[in-house]
């Protein structure tokens, strides 16, 4: 062990970087959050948002006629 301390005084603050293989890991992560980006945004688009609110509704029924059923199409 004590043969490995040299190597160590060698380093500091300044030497020591992430690299390349912590450039890689960081592109795919950036890769990875796009992807997942466009797949929900095509998925929230695909979402079919009712025209009026549902309170509106009951209230368009009551004064349209009562009890009368909505229609289903």
């Amino acid at each position: 062990m004590s043969e490995l301390l040299p190597l160590a005084e060698e380093l500091n603050e300044y030497t020591v970087t992430p690299g390349v293989l912590g450039f890689i890991v960081f592109a795919v992560l950036g890769v990875g959050v796009w992807i997942l980006l466009k797949s929900m945004s095509k998925h929230l688009g695909r979402i079919a948002i009712p025209d009026t609110e549902p309170g509106a509704r009951d209230e368009e029924r009551e004064t349209a006629g009562g009890d009368r059923q909505p229609s289903r199409s």
